[in-house]
């Protein structure tokens, strides 16, 4: 019997001490999946989030404009909560929430043509991010991490005054990965290392290519 007893106890320790608080992780995760301020009360970004998950986030930070950049799921099905997986259409979770839904696709062009031509997403983003109606914004694909790193640096470089080689830095730290995150990376140099602004009178891109080699 007390054998039983101390079984029950180890096996009792073993859910809250390990299970629980994996459980806790992943339900946060899945639901606030890399949710991040890019700048306060403007832009923010994130990984694909549950039904909950936007929910919140348009409560919170009071988003006009959602942006989903997953080229592979142009209206994703989007888990109501991590304990319910019914789901339902980002665009219409959008609308329930009485938000804007844009779907992007950020694309590449041939090597030949840049830095003189740009992938032709970056201007539909800007013309998203000159409407002041749309703000705020949340930019997100399905991790958080690399098609919403190149566009947030392209809202770095273009309204905030960033270099490309600040922009460069800060999707390394926002987990785009050592790897991956170098020039030898297509959407690294077509969007972020030979972005170059446009003149803020004239609205044209400015001359000079800024091509940093990291």
């Amino acid at each position: 019997m007390a054998g039983v007893v101390r079984w029950s106890v180890a096996a009792a320790l073993i859910v809250v001490i390990v299970i629980a608080p994996i459980v806790y992780f992943r339900c946060v995760y899945d639901t606030y999946k890399r949710l991040r301020i890019v700048e306060p009360g403007r832009v923010y970004r994130s990984g694909q989030m549950t039904a909950e998950g936007f929910a919140d986030a348009v409560e919170r930070y009071g988003l006009r404009t959602i942006i989903n950049v997953q080229d592979e799921f142009p209206d994703p099905d989007i888990a109501l909560g991590f304990w319910d997986r019914q789901t339902i259409k980002e665009s219409e979770l959008c609308r329930l929430l009485g938000v804007r839904y844009v779907h992007l696709m950020p694309t590449l062009l041939p090597r030949h043509l840049i830095p003189e031509q740009r992938p032709p997403v970056i201007d539909q983003l800007l013309n998203i991010l000159d409407d002041e109606s749309n703000y705020p914004v949340l930019i997100h694909c399905h991790a958080g991490l690399h098609r919403t790193g190149i566009l947030t640096a392209i809202y770095r470089m273009e309204y905030q005054g960033w270099t490309p080689e600040q922009a460069f830095l800060d999707m390394k730290a926002q987990g785009f990965g050592p790897w991956v995150c170098t020039s030898a990376n297509d959407y690294v140099k077509q969007y972020v290392l030979t972005y170059r602004p446009r003149d803020q009178k004239t609205g044209n891109r400015k001359t000079a290519a800024l091509t940093p080699d990291p």
